[in-house]
């Protein structure tokens, strides 16, 4: 079923900016599978993709698995099986994942792929938010912005067109220190870049143009 979605999905926009268009592609795969089935399976492999996003970033092995493009298929098999062990232990119910994000782990194996699983996610995430009216908000900063100034920052996008039209914002901070400061918003296809970084990076470009 999920093959056969991907085979025939079409290609997200940009979507988050770590996921890559082919990333993007077996988001659409997963994503329209899972909307055909009962409206309880999507929250299911949502949650299900969770628990192995926080696997692959908790436990090293894990992350060099999914990032090591040379392995035999038998050490393949031995990583999706720790994968999915893994996942199920953090469900709340520790049920068994289910056949369709076991067939993404296992056709991103197949097809080499397996590095793109954080964009998998990352485009899924987005896909659902959008289905559901979510608005997810993402702002990147050097550092955790102070609770005033973030409480100043939501409320203003909390007014923006983008926000009042979604039946609900989610607003998340990620930290990067190679901002050196400042931030950067994602929200849906928009980004606004008000980093020192990007300051910088102009400031170059434009001393460079004048020599």
């Amino acid at each position: 079923m999920l093959s056969s979605a991907f085979r025939t999905s079409a290609v997200l926009g940009r979507g988050r900016r770590a996921a890559s268009s082919i990333a993007l592609k077996y988001s659409n795969a997963i994503y329209s599978a899972a909307l055909k089935q009962p409206p309880q399976v999507l929250t299911k492999v949502q949650s299900e993709l969770h628990a192995i996003a926080k696997s692959v970033n908790q436990v090293p092995e894990l992350k060099a698995f999914i990032t090591n493009p040379t392995l035999s298929a038998k050490d393949r098999a031995l990583g999706l099986d720790a994968i999915l062990a893994r996942a199920e232990g953090l469900s709340p119910r520790k049920e068994a994942v289910s056949d369709l994000t076991k067939n993404l782990l296992f056709i991103l194996a197949e097809n080499g792929r397996l590095a793109e699983v954080p964009g998998v996610i990352e485009g899924f995430d987005e896909l659902v938010a959008k289905y559901r009216g979510e608005l997810e908000v993402l702002v990147t900063s050097a550092a955790p912005l102070p609770r005033d100034i973030a409480t100043k920052l939501e409320t203003i996008l909390r007014q923006s067109q983008a926000a009042q039209q979604a039946k609900s914002v989610k607003v998340t901070n990620k930290v990067n220190p190679s901002l050196l400061g400042g931030f950067v918003v994602d929200f849906g296809d928009k980004s606004i870049d008000l980093s020192v970084f990007s300051r910088v990076n102009k400031l170059n470009n434009i001393l460079q143009q004048s020599v």
